[in-house]
């Protein structure tokens, strides 16, 4: 299941409020801002920082 784009248009990082870039693969939202990538679990992005990896 993919995120559909009216979804993603919408969707924003919780934490810097900065724009989200889906992952090729799906597997998560990417905040260039603060270097930090959602999971998505079962189509269903988990928009909680404290679930958010940090990226290198």
């Amino acid at each position: 299941m993919t995120i559909s784009q009216e979804l993603l248009s919408i969707l924003a990082c919780p934490n810097c409020k900065g724009e989200l870039v889906l992952l090729a693969d799906g597997s998560g939202l990417v905040c260039e801002a603060c270097r930090l990538r959602y999971p998505v679990r079962d189509g269903i992005p988990v928009m909680l920082v404290d679930e958010a990896e940090k990226l290198d």
